[in-house]
């Protein structure tokens, strides 16, 4: 698939948005791709995840046993790129602020894991991911996401593979250019509220 392609998908899911953000890292944006609505077709998921699936290197094909995901946002995604590779489907959460592996999900010491999320912007979420999946045993020897947000400049700790990578501009909420200024701002992700 090319990049065209990838975005044609999400347009076609209605989740390629105009307007001003607040992205999870707090940063302002005038573009935000909603993969929860991309993800809602199950044939559409398994279709991307098994073209980024293809894009892993050999090392991870042959190494990775459980894909990781930060939930609520990596869930679905996490679950078809385990799916695509034929391992099991794991996720952290924050119960008290910090990801852990719960519900009985568990790491045996050393295990090759890959974490995959939805969208990475600064990479923030994806390392406190990483974090807990290594203190649960694990050893996380790449990531994935669908949409690369930082247009490659995102440092998660370990490779990081992407189904798209976009340079889309992120602001300091007391940075903002004039025009995004004007439009009221919403969170539009998991912890989604009007600001």
């Amino acid at each position: 698939m090319t990049d065209e392609e990838v975005l044609a998908e999400f347009r076609a899911a209605e989740a390629l948005l105009d307007g001003h953000f607040i992205l999870s890292s707090g940063l302002r944006s005038p573009t935000y791709l909603q993969c929860a609505r991309v993800l809602m077709d199950p044939k559409r998921a398994a279709r991307l995840c098994a073209e980024l699936a293809s894009r892993f290197t050999p090392a991870v094909h042959a190494g990775v046993s459980a894909v990781v995901s930060p939930a609520m946002g990596g869930v679905i995604v996490g679950y078809e790129m385990a799916r695509a590779l034929g391992v099991e489907a794991m996720f952290v959460e924050r119960p008290s602020g910090t990801f852990e592996l719960r519900r009985g999900f568990s790491l045996e010491p050393g295990q090759k894991v890959l974490m995959m999320e939805d969208v990475v912007t600064t990479g923030l979420s994806s390392r406190e991911a990483i974090k807990a999946i290594e203190e649960a045993g694990g050893r996380v020897i790449g990531a994935g996401c669908l949409v690369d947000r930082s247009n490659g400049t995102a440092d998660v700790g370990v490779p990081l593979t992407a189904l798209l990578t976009l340079d889309v501009p992120t602001y300091a909420p007391d940075a903002l250019p004039e025009e995004l200024a004007a439009i009221p701002a919403i969170k539009p992700g998991s912890r989604a509220k009007a600001a």
